[in-house]
């Protein structure tokens, strides 16, 4: 049986439409490159990276396979220093620092995840990577365009019909549809109300009815189950994050692991405290005591500087009390494989499910 729409795996020139989710600090080179070799479309997030490692991590997958590659990068506005801000988000996390024996002046002032810019585009020039894809919008107009002419596909991220329509009116390729159940960082950029977010089951077709490029559904699909669903709303792909952060080629920490392990579909909650912006991880510590959403939490991605310390003292502990913990809703599907076993069997599950459908119809 082929798959109903065919659209993503010609557009991308992939044989299976399984994106594996570019989660920045969590997946490199190694997870790109199963994923690839596999026949989906394997990513390296680039937004914790600087324009030295982009290319030296893009130069290995390009090594080890010349299958389509995404290469990610967030495209936020920089938030206007705000000293107060910052200095009283360290005053409210005041009370860690001293029951951690740690010194205030152990925060950092920023925190990574720079937005896409010059010295990054001249590495999409250099590498011509098949796919290019966006969180939080899309980069400035030329910027955008000189992707583009480097013949990359673009793809970026939309919670809700308006973004998806204002992603295709300026020039995306695709669209993921990200729904609420999503793990990591919510895409949102023409909005700040949560509230009105739509889950991953409304918000697909809508968007299919809305566009007319190919969408890649992503958020709680974790199995063939998902992945059938996915294509049953009309979706020619999905990206998939959570699942992978069981494969072996994850960065994530140990900590990071044992909790996903355990995870319940109860036990996630979209927090800003760890960054500044919405992002869905696990419930510990810190997002029970001051958050999960916190209005003291300082602009994206400022939010993390107070945090790191805290962090790096508690993990040496075994502890995750301030630890970002990235999760979807559906972590209690994951299974323990390696990245490319994942996206086959993703497939395949997910081909016999479509499959016994049209049969029963």
């Amino acid at each position: 049986m082929n798959w109903p729409d065919q659209r993503l795996l010609e557009l991308l020139g992939i044989e299976l439409p399984i994106i594996q989710a570019p989660m920045a600090g969590a997946s490199g080179s190694e997870m790109a490159i199963a994923v690839s070799i596999a026949g989906g479309l394997g990513s390296l997030p680039c937004a914790l990276l600087n324009a030295a490692k982009a290319r030296e991590e893009i130069g290995v997958i390009k090594q080890r396979t010349t299958n389509p590659l995404n290469v990610n990068f967030f495209c936020q506005t920089p938030p206007e220093p705000d000293p107060d801000r910052d200095r009283a988000w360290q005053e409210h996390l005041a009370g860690y620092y001293t029951e951690l024996g740690i010194e205030q002046s152990a925060s950092v002032a920023s925190f990574g995840r720079a937005p896409f810019d010059e010295r990054m585009c001249e590495v999409v020039e250099e590498f011509k990577p098949e796919v290019v894809s966006f969180h939080f919008g899309l980069p400035d107009q030329s910027l955008l365009q000189r992707v583009k002419a480097s013949g990359c596909t673009v793809l970026s991220s939309a919670t809700t019909v308006e973004e998806a329509r204002w992603l295709q009116d300026r020039g995306c390729d695709a669209i993921i549809a990200q729904g609420y159940e999503a793990g990591g960082h919510r895409g949102m950029f023409l909005t700040d109300n949560l509230a009105s977010q739509p889950g991953t089951v409304a918000l697909i077709p809508q968007v299919v009815d809305a566009v007319k490029v190919p969408v890649i559904a992503a958020g709680g699909i974790a199995d063939g189950r998902g992945v059938a669903a996915a294509f049953a709303l009309g979706a020619a792909g999905v990206q998939i994050g959570t699942a992978f952060l069981f494969t072996p080629e994850s960065l994530i920490t140990e900590l990071h692991r044992a909790m996903l392990a355990g995870a319940r579909d109860d036990q996630t909650a979209l927090t800003n405290v760890f960054t500044g912006r919405p992002a869905r991880g696990i419930v510990n510590r810190i997002m029970r005591e001051i958050g999960p959403m916190s209005k003291q939490a300082p602009a994206f991605p400022t939010a993390g500087g107070a945090l790191a310390p805290l962090k790096a003292k508690a993990e040496a502990t075994g502890s995750t009390d301030f630890s970002s913990l990235w999760s979807g809703q559906a972590a209690s599907l994951g299974r323990e494989i390696g990245a490319g076993d994942l996206t086959r069997q993703l497939a395949s599950d997910a081909l016999q499910r479509l499959q016994a459908l049209t049969v029963q119809v």
